[in-house]
């Protein structure tokens, strides 16, 4: 289960960053047109950390989220006695 977020976050990278780059805005910023006009990397410093840490981040997130809903939430066996020795000691079935 861990090692599943940690692929689905590393593909997450590579696809957020290849389609940063195949886009038509990072191809102008890049210098995609004639003799390199219109170059422009401070576009790409600034832009790029942000994509590579999205890629990350949210399917990372979506993963956890995922297993939590899936795996986390399975009830658990209650435990041993009947609702009402809960209710003697003084112990409520519902937690603030």
């Amino acid at each position: 289960m861990t090692g599943g977020g940690c692929l689905v976050s590393a593909a997450g990278v590579v696809g957020a960053v290849w389609l940063w780059g195949a886009s038509d805005r990072t191809q102008r910023h890049l210098g995609n047109e004639f003799e390199n006009n219109g170059q422009d990397f401070g576009a790409a410093l600034t832009e790029l950390p942000f994509v590579f840490l999205a890629g990350a981040v949210v399917p990372a997130v979506v993963w956890g989220l995922g297993a939590w809903l899936l795996l986390g939430r399975r009830r658990r066996p209650e435990s041993s006695g009947s609702p009402e020795s809960s209710e003697s000691s003084g112990v409520s079935e519902f937690h603030a």
